[in-house]
């Protein structure tokens, strides 16, 4: 493997979420280990959610890492699509509301969700 995928959910021109796929270089290490580029990080925050969470739909508050600790996660859009993370998966939450717009949740914005039998834990680092 030479890079690495790094799932993105991001605000598009028109204002709504969405996801999308980037590679990340792995070119610095050595080959039995290869690594990225050093990235900046402000801090991160663990988080438990109850079985039956789910939150109201909002943007995400700044840009930071999402990574499934255990149980499952789901992230839904306001097109009716959603995804799916469980353990080790892990996306860049960049959803951000766009500069000078008022939130609206037809438009903007996802939610999240605890899914499964065992309580949501995830890792937020921000980026």
């Amino acid at each position: 493997m030479t890079s690495f995928t790094k799932v993105v959910l991001f605000t598009g021109t028109d204002g709504r979420a969405g996801f999308r796929e980037e590679a990340v270089a792995l070119e610095e290490g050595t080959p039995q280990s290869r690594l990225s580029p050093l990235f900046a990080s402000g801090g991160y925050q663990l988080r438990e959610s109850p079985v039956g969470f789910r939150s109201q739909p909002h943007c995400s508050p700044h840009e930071q890492w999402v990574f499934i600790l255990s149980g499952r996660m789901v992230i839904g859009l306001a097109d009716g699509s959603s995804r799916v993370f469980g353990p080790g998966q892990h996306f860049h939450s960049a959803d951000l509301l766009p500069a000078g717009a008022a939130f609206d949740p037809a438009i903007h914005g996802h939610w999240s969700a605890q899914e499964g039998p065992e309580p949501l834990v995830t890792l937020f680092v921000r980026g």
